[in-house]
């Protein structure tokens, strides 16, 4: 009985010898098919020919091939291969866009102009419950144009170079060991009883005034150097005596010091969410052409002369046009995306993002009522986003008057910056409203300088720069006067020509430390699709565009219009 039992089953299994499991998956619906390959010998046809036969038969006559015997079986293993297959589904799954789904949609009657980003991480301003009346007839709260300032990066920087090169003066040098190198200023204001004194170290620079009746005499540099920092434990200074030292000083104090800014513009219409959506945009409308009108000026980039925020001026790699200003002796350059070369098949226009993408503030011209995503352009750089909707009201169309009504939104850890919103957040005024964008631009790019990111890889930046700074002053001074100094620095110093300005090639090998600086930023060091191995003289191009976020004025122009994103 045994035997017989189990001569059945090998029967059994022999006709059924092969199974293959077919899935068919579409938008979240999944059609399974469990074909049986019977034994050729027995004379049933291949397992094949069986499937097409069962895939172009209609649907009574695939449930007839299967053996009612097995049925139980079958549906079992169906609901496990659903299981399966949803969970699946369901962590692919992409989320339907925010600001179609929200409860809090209708601010005022129309949706906001920047709706908060899912994973948080940014400042909205003004925020959502202040945007209850936007009507453009409102009075204005704000501050007039004259009242926009623009910020400082570094108040300090030209201290230097306005109250000591035009004087005598003695700078000092020295290697603390817990604070590391030191350069030390020191000016004498005989008219005024004062003396003037500004410590260089690591972190920052310390400036002060002391009166000369504080002393009994004319302190020492180590005296000085504690009463602006207790923390110097070193015992002597070395003098500075060659005489092209405040112009490197000078490099080193202003090497944040900058003239020229870039800002990216991103125009976004109607229904449009997406990263891919908003850099696909080929064409301008008359309503965005007015608007970078507003702005600037546009120009031809072949030939031009001025500042060219890492475009091409040449052979027309980066478009033809672009939209360029001048405010308050600054020059600006507009990345505007729509002017940047457009390439079909590529949906994430690579192109317009690595200029666009490694800008640090970037304007958002909007036309229609779809807000703004505050993450939806990823970057490493991208720290604001200034966003500007044309608005569509019956008050402005009676008046043929544009109104133009604004929001911010920012990375959580940069500081807020000026100038202040008016209430309600709108501009009928072209004047007013440029002077307040450009203002806002500027003061943004310097606000986001403050944030992680950024101040982290400007302290390694400082730090290196400063040990070059003191090396360099050190080693010169000791052969000026004629003493022995270590065979490297000797060596360093004899294979740079005199006037050659060593120091500004040290600034700019100590940016091109490529990776410590994206290490600092946690950027992936490799990029998908990219070779890691590129030629040296287009690792120093890269190099030039961090370098150019920084700001130096020295070099600031040479930005490569070949940056990745």
């Amino acid at each position: 009985m045994y035997s017989t039992n189990m001569e059945g089953e090998r029967r059994e299994d022999a006709s059924f010898s092969r199974k293959r499991s077919f899935t068919f998956g579409a938008y979240g619906r999944v059609f399974h098919f469990l074909v049986y390959s019977v034994d050729t010998e027995s004379g049933a046809e291949p397992a094949e020919d069986k499937t097409v036969d069962m895939l172009e038969s209609p649907v009574n006559e695939r449930k007839s091939i299967l053996s009612a015997s097995n049925s139980q079986k079958e549906t079992e293993l169906f609901e496990i291969i659903e299981k399966l297959q949803g969970s699946r589904l369901d962590e692919q799954r992409c989320e339907f866009p925010l600001p179609l789904k929200s409860q809090l949609l209708m601010i005022g009657g129309e949706l906001p102009v920047i709706l908060p980003s899912k994973l948080g991480g940014y400042w909205i301003d003004p925020p959502l419950e202040r945007l209850a009346d936007v009507s453009p007839t409102s009075s204005h709260h704000g501050l007039h144009a004259d009242g926009y300032e623009i910020m400082e990066r570094d108040g300090e920087a030209k201290i230097y170079h306005q109250f000591f090169r035009s004087r005598y003066h003695h700078s000092f040098t020295a290697v603390d060991p817990s604070l590391g190198p030191l350069v030390l200023s020191v000016c004498l204001e005989e008219e005024d009883n004062r003396m003037r004194v500004i410590l260089r170290m690591k972190e920052c620079s310390l400036h002060g005034v002391f009166s000369l009746t504080l002393f009994p005499g004319i302190p020492s540099a180590v005296e000085l150097a504690k009463m602006l920092c207790d923390k110097v434990t070193v015992s002597k200074f070395e003098v500075v005596s060659y005489l092209r030292a405040p112009v490197l000083i000078s490099a080193f104090d202003e090497h944040r010091v900058s003239s020229n800014f870039k800002f990216g513009v991103l125009y976004q219409k109607e229904d449009q969410f997406t990263e891919e959506d908003i850099l696909g945009n080929d064409e301008e409308s008359e309503e965005f052409t007015e608007f970078l009108s507003i702005l600037g000026d546009t120009v031809q980039l072949q030939g031009f002369t001025g500042f060219r925020g890492g475009l091409d001026v040449c052979h027309g790699q980066t478009g033809s046009e672009a939209v360029v200003t001048s405010f308050h002796g600054k020059e600006i350059m507009f990345h505007v995306a729509t002017k940047l070369p457009f390439t079909d098949g590529d949906p994430q226009q690579l192109q317009r993002k690595r200029h666009i993408g490694n800008d640090i503030v970037a304007l958002v011209y909007q036309e229609g009522q779809t807000p703004f995503l505050a993450d939806v352009i990823k970057s490493h750089f991208l720290h604001c986003f200034i966003v500007v909707r044309r608005a569509q009201r019956k008050e402005t169309r009676d008046t043929g008057q544009a109104a133009y009504q604004i929001c911010i939104t920012a990375r959580e850890d940069v500081p807020p910056f000026g100038p202040v919103l008016p209430e309600p957040p709108i501009f009928t005024d072209r004047t007013l409203l440029r002077e307040f964008l450009l203002t806002k631009l500027i003061n943004a790019e310097i606000s986001c300088y403050k944030a992680e990111q950024f101040s982290r890889l400007e302290l390694r930046t400082r730090s290196s720069l400063l040990e070059s700074l003191q090396a360099e002053l050190s080693t010169r001074s000791q052969c000026m006067m004629g003493e022995p100094s270590p065979s490297s620095s000797a060596e360093s110093v004899r294979g740079v020509p005199e006037g050659s300005g060593g120091f500004i090639e040290n600034f700019k090998r100590a940016i091109r430390v490529r990776s410590h600086s994206f290490e600092t930023l946690s950027v992936p060091r490799k990029i998908s699709g990219i070779s890691p191995q590129k030629p040296k003289a287009e690792r120093d191009a890269e190099s030039d565009k961090i370098f150019d976020c920084l700001g130096p004025a020295e070099v600031r122009d040479q930005a490569s219009p070949q940056e990745e994103t």
